[in-house]
């Protein structure tokens, strides 16, 4: 048993598609809350045998591949069903880009390619719904877009953020379930690796380059990375996982 001064640590786990899309700025932030971070790597078999239900908070992290080819890629049916049962146990879920179509999914939605690419930094339009919850501090801050599929609303869920292109950007199931198409964790620094792994995308994404997308990121990622600090804070807090 641990000791009072040395009470155990809670744990989050990350399930990771890509090594260079990861927890980012939450990083230090869940270690100053008292968090010990794993990584997991979703098409390893650690994915199959871990107990999903126990750690204090799960995040699904982003990848280049659609919900839809789990065809191609068997492991996303592991992770529908692992999510499904987490999210059944009202245990605390963050899912980001892929990781937010990934619960979109297990919870009924369905996931498709959207109509048009949407890479680059912009605002989001926060709905009633995401001005009364930790979102709030995403006003007047642009986030990081990069993806090119979209998912329809589940049932039961609160829709909390849209742009112009695509209407679902993010959404809220009770207090347990953060769902965010778009990234808040990216890093100036840790921008530079998607850059090297996504430049095929980039490349044939018309009016899209990384000259263009450095100088957006000089001049948004610090305000950001402040924003999602206070986000992810305040929905800990209401998850009571902090």
């Amino acid at each position: 048993m641990a000791s009072k001064n040395h009470a155990a640590k809670k744990e989050v786990v990350a399930v990771r598609h890509v090594a260079f899309e990861d927890l980012g700025s939450f990083e230090p932030d869940l270690s100053s809350l008292g968090y010990s971070i794993r990584y997991v790597e979703a098409y390893s078999r650690d994915l199959e045998g871990l107990d999903f239900e126990r750690p204090e908070l799960v995040v699904v992290l982003g990848g280049p591949i659609g919900v839809y080819e789990q065809k191609t890629y068997p492991f996303l049916r592991t992770e529908l069903e692992l999510l499904r049962r987490r999210i059944k146990a009202n245990r605390p879920t963050i899912g980001i880009c892929l990781g937010c179509q990934l619960i979109a999914e297990a919870l009924g939605g369905k996931v498709h390619p959207g109509h048009v690419k949407e890479i680059g930094w912009g605002r989001v339009n926060l709905t009633e719904a995401g001005l009364a919850g930790p979102l709030k501090y995403l006003s007047g801050t642009s986030v990081l877009h990069w993806h090119g599929d979209t998912f329809t609303l589940p049932g039961g869920a609160r829709l909390l953020a849209s742009t112009d292109e695509y209407p679902n950007q993010a959404f809220a199931l009770g207090n347990h379930v953060l769902a965010l198409q778009f990234h808040l964790e990216v890093t100036k620094a840790g921008l530079e690796s998607w850059f090297i792994g996504h430049a095929c995308e980039i490349g044939h994404t018309p009016g899209i380059d990384v000259e263009q997308l450095r100088i957006k990121t000089s001049q948004n990622a610090q305000t950001l990375s402040q924003a999602a600090s206070k986000i992810l804070t305040d929905w800990l807090r209401r998850t009571d996982s902090v």
